[in-house]
């Protein structure tokens, strides 16, 4: 048996700027942090020659190209698994999909690492990254960029830079531990209730930059100065500065799609703001999942978000990305 998991992440800044709509025309940078909620691979072999694979559906079939579920499929295609592989794989997650914290990357680079794992290949974390990236966004071809692929496979605190061409510069933030600490201290995370397609609400803001839209590129001209800001405002101790910046993203933000945002969430969202919160923002492509906020005083927005009646979700940061937990 094999036990792969891969970790889900929060946007910290530049989120949008990955997307190669936009890259390829201005280069794109964004910090992300792995946390400590997972997407768990669980690799069998058995001895009948079928493949069996059981996620939110269960399906069983004698040949790769026969399976419905697309990452599955893509990714057994790329990695050349045999039709008579004979395997059994179960996923599972701490967070359900749809929720914008990066499900469908982190399940793509935690399947990638237990196949690889099962072929006795030795792969670098760089290769997991690129090859989730190929799947999702070549064969699959989603609207998406390459946050998601690469922060599941690096972990930490981390930012990214991506070249004109596609080239992925990956590096920690540099942040002192006291300021790593309070970070994490600080940081609150509510599931509003609602999931929704990420590929949607981003097909939106790619067909917009493939036009040259120029109020697209300005909003993300100006959200990829907000992320240089962010690592500033990091690298200096500074996280009220940080919670300034987090409430300006979030406006920009909203102006990307009228599915970003909707009356319920503004109304928790000032609610926060009201009650302890110094800065906010949805996490992910919008529309639903879950509202990040930063407090010094956590208390009192624990009892203020309790009358929303939203799920809090507590989390520390996962310096380790992609990972085998149990081998062969």
């Amino acid at each position: 048996m094999i036990i792969s998991r891969s970790p889900l992440r929060i946007s910290l800044g530049g989120g949008g700027t990955d997307l190669p709509s936009y890259y390829e025309k201005k280069g794109g940078f964004l910090i992300s942090a792995a946390i400590d909620k997972y997407v768990y691979i669980i690799l069998h072999k058995n001895f009948d020659g079928k493949i069996r694979l059981k996620y939110s559906d269960y399906e069983e079939t004698g040949r790769v190209k026969d399976i419905r579920h697309a990452i599955f499929r893509a990714t057994m295609e790329k990695l050349a698994i045999p039709d008579d592989c004979s395997l059994e794989i179960c996923s599972m997650a701490d967070i359900p999909a749809g929720t914008g914290l990066g499900s469908s990357s982190t399940f793509t680079t935690a399947l990638l690492k237990a196949l690889h794992q099962y072929k006795g290949d030795i792969v670098s974390t760089r290769s997991i990254a690129e090859e989730a990236c190929d799947i999702e966004m070549n064969m699959l071809r989603e609207p998406i960029g390459k946050q998601d692929q690469y922060i599941s496979a690096y972990g930490g605190v981390t930012c990214m830079e991506f070249d004109r061409d596609g080239r992925v510069h990956v590096y920690p933030l540099e942040l002192g531990n006291d300021t790593l600490y309070n970070l994490e201290d600080n940081l609150m995370l509510y599931f509003t209730g609602f999931s929704r397609s990420a590929s949607s609400i981003l097909k939106e803001q790619d067909d917009a930059s493939k036009k040259d839209d120029s109020d697209m590129i300005r909003n993300l001209d100006f959200v990829k100065e907000l992320g240089l800001r962010s690592k500033e405002a990091f690298e200096k101790g500074d996280l009220r500065e940080f919670a300034d910046i987090m409430n300006t993203h979030w406006e920009y933000k909203k102006k990307r799609s009228g599915s970003m945002s909707n009356p319920r969430i503004d109304e928790w969202y000032d609610h926060a703001m009201r009650n302890g919160a110094l800065g906010g923002k949805m996490i992910g492509a919008g529309g639903g999942g879950f509202l990040m906020f930063y407090t010094e005083n956590k208390s009192r927005l624990r009892a203020a978000m309790k009358t929303t009646g939203m799920d809090e979700v507590r989390f520390r940061f996962e310096m380790n990305g992609a990972e085998i937990i149990r081998g062969q």
